[in-house]
């Protein structure tokens, strides 16, 4: 009787410590019928007041013509600030790009969410770069400013935690970080009304990164304490956790991890997340699509939810310049358009859009310019029929599809004439 009233006491006493960290609700109660897409986030500029320089647009320690590390240039033109670049424009004019350390840079990313229904972002944090000093400063201004207009244009948030480049036994770091943004941000309790993504009646958090093949320095135990820290911590848990592997996560495939407890761990977890970018391109992906409907009939069967990811396109040739550029063209739409017909009629109920910011890799559906540098670098340019915001239109259109709004269209949507 003793132990039983233990048992109880001991749950109400969780309950309790659960709410004093996250509010009961959300504006958004669940991620199924949403499009949400991966914010950076990690780009700055000298004088920023971030003191990182040009950080990733650089290459090798450098930026300027022959050295950077981004392929897609972002137009900057509704940039309440920008800063000027060493690059040139083909009538020697000067070029500019933007600090995602600057709030207004933020703003005018949600405010672009907004205009054309993208519903929100999972702001990454690579545990490598959040432990101290300007990296963390960096990564909790920008994550400050996106929760703040995430509230202001309405838009699903949460945080990916990046498991790249961690060591062993880096889970404990993982821990740390967030209960230091749960008690610095208040991330998940800003009443019942916030914009925190919620899932299954817990604030979602997403972990990226676990069962790859590539020699990486943590493991699974690494991941499942992680996630039955999220799960389950008296205080800092109550959360459901969506967990990101590799594209082969199900066949123990090409770039999986060959280890049958990756499956036990992702029965524990709310949402499966395969990585899918850089793996076909537009003539591959026809077979590729029944790979979806089979991951998803597994997570029927395994009572865990699905999303696949979705990208526009795929290019690195400027920080690895063995690659050929424009690796995988986006084909004015037609790419990205296919994966998101493929993804809904395959049974997906939510979709994750590989990148909004990241012009690295060139994924990104932000604004690109259509009159980038020239010279020793190149940049990959949006056809020149094809505006330079078609990508974030194509992604509202996308989730009007996916919840039905509007129905399904095989052919991908013309630009709309301005």
């Amino acid at each position: 009787m003793k132990k039983r009233a233990f048992t109880i006491l001991l749950l109400l006493l969780c309950t309790v410590a659960f709410s004093q960290k996250h509010s009961k609700t959300s504006a958004f109660k669940s991620y199924k019928g949403l499009v949400m897409a991966g914010y950076q986030g990690w780009f700055n500029a000298p004088e920023d007041g971030a003191g990182r320089g040009w950080n990733h647009y650089v290459s090798h320690g450098k930026f300027e013509p022959g050295f950077t590390n981004i392929d897609i240039w972002p137009d900057v033109s509704e940039y309440k600030k920008t800063y000027k670049s060493p690059f040139k424009l083909a009538d020697d004019g000067d070029t500019y790009l933007y600090s995602s350390y600057d709030a207004s840079s933020v703003e005018t990313h949600f405010e672009w969410m907004q205009q054309y229904g993208v519903d929100g972002v999972f702001v990454q944090r690579f545990i490598g770069d959040v432990q101290r000093g300007r990296g963390r400063n960096h990564n909790d201004v920008v994550l400050g400013n996106a929760l703040k207009f995430s509230e202001k244009y309405h838009r699903a948030i949460s945080v990916m935690y990046d498991l790249s480049g961690m060591d062993a036994g880096g889970d404990s770091l993982v821990i740390k970080d967030w209960k230091h943004l749960v008690d610095s941000m208040k991330l998940t309790n800003r009443g019942n009304k916030q914009t925190w993504l919620y899932h299954n009646g817990k604030p979602l958090i997403a972990v990226w990164g676990v069962g790859f093949n590539d020699n990486r320095k943590y493991g699974l135990a690494e991941a499942e304490r992680i996630v039955d820290f999220f799960k389950n911590d008296p205080v800092y848990g109550g959360c459901a956790v969506l967990l990101g592997v590799p594209t082969y996560w199900r066949d123990f495939g090409n770039d999986t991890e060959k280890d049958q407890h990756l499956h036990d761990l992702l029965r524990k977890v709310d949402i499966v997340h395969p990585w899918f970018v850089g793996r076909f391109n537009e003539e591959a992906y026809p077979k590729f699509q029944s790979r979806i409907v089979d991951d998803i009939a597994w997570c029927k069967v395994n009572k865990v939810e699905y999303v696949p990811t979705i990208f526009p396109g795929f290019s690195w040739h400027n920080m690895n310049p063995r690659a050929p550029q424009n690796q995988i063209p986006r084909n004015r739409g037609s790419f990205y358009w296919k994966q998101i017909n493929g993804a809904i009629n395959g049974g997906a109920s939510m979709l994750y859009v590989a990148m909004f910011d990241e012009v690295d890799e060139g994924t990104a559906i932000l604004k690109a310019s259509k009159n980038p540098p020239v010279g020793l670098s190149t940049f990959v340019k949006y056809e020149d029929d094809i505006p330079n915001d078609y990508y974030l239109y194509l992604t509202g259109y996308a989730a009007k599809m996916l919840r039905r709004q509007l129905p399904l269209q095989g052919n991908v949507p013309p630009p709309v004439k301005k």
